[in-house]
């Protein structure tokens, strides 16, 4: 057998290369936090409201009425925050509530009377409130009724077709047993022309309601001859067989007090009129056309106190949508109230971004040095496993190649070590770690010393004689 060669030692690089911060390691670091900012601002812009639209369409009523010119002050305030109302006429409540049901038809928002029926359920459709009470006047001809059932046979003007007046009538008269093709008349007159009709004695009774009951028409009946106004007896009863109607007190001389007209106080009943509004409506445009039907609807009338309407008590068959519950309970925003419309707007937009954007920096920013400092130290670590099992293998009975390929994986540690660029806030784990793999090479040379002395190759030479028992724990 040759004898083992002796070991050429590698030149050992002791140049350790620091550097002041390893970018790769602060890049890794900072990788989960970046990623889930940008999560963050990805899921805050899907979730985000877009900028308000700059203008929208009210579907209102016909020319001169009173919706219509609601609706003209609604544009007049609308305009002081830069949005355009467009203001759509129409035939009433039915045709306003026929276009806000059809895609097909632009219109963002429209002045609907409780109880106009849907011809089929529209889950897109919302409340912004209640705006004012619409009554229905009754005046009629003839001797004193008390009950809606006396009407029959009679000749009636409900109003035009598709108006509030019209579709109430009807549905009042139904309940008492009169419906259209009997043997009740009923005539689509209106207003003055219903007015002017009863008091020419060409018609029995007309149902008024919204503009036809003006001040001067109401005071022009009032002083006719045997025309008289019809209190609502039962007023309790219809209020409680439909739900969308309101049991209004005309007080004694309310028209004209000079004449104490009426010279009694009146039952009559009244739906209300709410502000219908798809429900894509922009939430801030939400909060300006409830602000604007304050300014408009919110004062004293003959029907109602100073700020009972609008109210967020509806009667109609559509939700009141969560922002203008919002709106009613808590008001305008910190930022509208403070700022011009459209500035909060912006600003609003910027925060719904960098709020969960500042949720998720500041703990992922107060997490980087741990997770810089884990990525050096776990470099170190490494090192660590390789040299302990290096170390365990020098304390066995090895031949003189056996030392050398252990010594030659020590220089192979030794130097991937020497090559890591290490940060010079770690410097002394470093070091550490090389004078641990000094004491792992001492360990090991000094075996192969022991190893290789006289005495060891002597008594590895002794043959063992063949009389000697066998080892302790042998087969």
């Amino acid at each position: 057998m040759k004898p083992a060669q002796p070991r050429r030692h590698r030149p050992h690089r002791i140049v350790a290369r620091f550097v002041a911060v390893s970018w790769r390691d602060l890049a890794m670091s900072i990788g989960p936090t970046v990623v889930l900012s940008i999560a963050a601002i990805w899921l805050a812009i899907a979730l985000i409201q877009p900028a308000p639209p700059t203008s929208l369409t009210i579907s209102a009523g016909p020319p001169g009425s009173t919706n219509w010119r609601a609706a003209q002050r609604y544009k007049q305030i609308l305009a002081k925050n830069g949005v355009t109302l467009d203001v759509l006429e129409s035939e009433g409540s039915a045709e306003n509530l026929a276009r806000l049901s059809d895609p097909a038809q632009k219109v963002d928002v429209g002045f609907v009377q409780s109880g106009i029926e849907q011809k089929e359920k529209q889950e897109n459709l919302v409340s912004l409130g209640s705006v004012g009470y619409v009554p229905l006047a009754i005046l009629y001809r003839g001797p004193k009724i008390e009950r809606l059932s006396q009407f029959k046979g009679k000749r009636l003007a409900l109003g035009a077709e598709g108006a509030g007046a019209h579709e109430l009538g009807l549905a009042l008269l139904k309940m008492n047993g009169i419906a259209p093709g009997g043997a009740t008349e009923l005539l689509p007159l209106s207003g003055e022309d219903a007015a002017r009709a009863l008091i020419d004695g060409k018609i029995d009774a007309a149902f008024l309601s919204g503009d036809s009951t003006q001040i001067p028409v109401m005071a022009k009946l009032f002083r006719s001859p045997g025309v008289h106004f019809y209190s609502f007896t039962q007023a309790e009863a219809y209020t409680r067989r439909f739900a969308y109607l309101t049991d209004i007190t005309l007080p004694m001389g309310v028209y004209d007090p000079g004449a104490n007209l009426p010279p009694s106080d009146i039952h009559t009943l009244s739906p209300t009129v709410e502000l219908i509004a798809r429900d894509t409506l922009h939430p801030a445009l939400s909060d300006l056309l409830v602000e604007a039907a304050r300014e408009v609807h919110g004062r004293a009338t003959i029907l109602q106190r100073a700020g009972e309407f609008p109210s967020p008590v509806t009667h109609s068959s559509f939700p009141l949508s969560d922002d203008a519950a919002r709106y009613y309970k808590s008001g305008k925003t910190f930022l509208y109230r403070k700022l011009p419309f459209w500035v909060a707007s912006l600003v609003d937009r910027l925060l719904f971004i960098a709020v969960p954007l500042i949720v998720v920096l500041i703990p992922g920013l107060r997490l980087v040095p741990s997770l810089y400092g884990w990525r050096v130290r776990s470099r170190i670590y490494r090192w660590y496993g390789a040299l302990i099992a290096l170390e365990r293998s020098a304390l066995g009975e090895h031949t003189a190649q056996e030392r050398v390929v252990l010594l030659d994986k020590l220089d192979d540690v030794e130097e991937s070590v020497n090559r890591m660029k290490m940060p010079l806030a770690y410097a002394g784990q470093f070091y550490v770690l090389r004078e641990h793999i000094g004491f792992v090479r001492e360990r090991l040379l000094a075996r192969e010393h022991e190893m290789s002395s006289p005495a060891a190759a002597n008594a590895q030479a002794t043959p063992k004689p063949a009389d000697a028992p066998p080892a302790s724990g042998g087969a």
